[in-house]
């Protein structure tokens, strides 16, 4: 089946980075585009981008852009978030999807 599992979440300081991976099987991973979303509780989950097939192309959520990087490695069946200049409004669950299968979510804690 297919499995999603995120890694790279923790705790940082405003203004610094963290680089969050997913590392993805039981699919053509290749075949796929990828997106990541993030959730804070009580309100809903908040699409943050998404890479295509290729990787040669990405679209981000205005609340990111400029600070997100998202890229792939299909030979790794991986993809990563690049998160600069991170600020406490960052501060949720992040999640990667593709097609209907999500995975289980990594905490990301920003300090002021």
């Amino acid at each position: 089946q297919v499995q999603l599992v995120e890694s790279g979440g923790g705790l940082v300081q405003a203004g610094g980075s963290l680089r969050l991976s997913c590392a993805a099987s039981g699919l053509t991973f290749s075949s796929y585009a990828m997106g990541w979303f993030r959730q804070v509780p009580g309100k809903e989950r908040e699409f943050l981008g998404a890479i295509i097939r290729s990787g040669s192309s990405t679209l981000y959520a205005d609340s990111v852009k400029g600070r997100f990087t998202i890229s792939r490695d299909n030979a790794k069946n991986t993809v990563h978030l690049q998160m600069n200049s991170l600020k406490p409004e960052d501060t949720a669950v992040y999640y990667c999807k593709v097609h209907i299968y999500w995975g289980q979510g990594t905490q990301v804690t920003v300090s002021s």
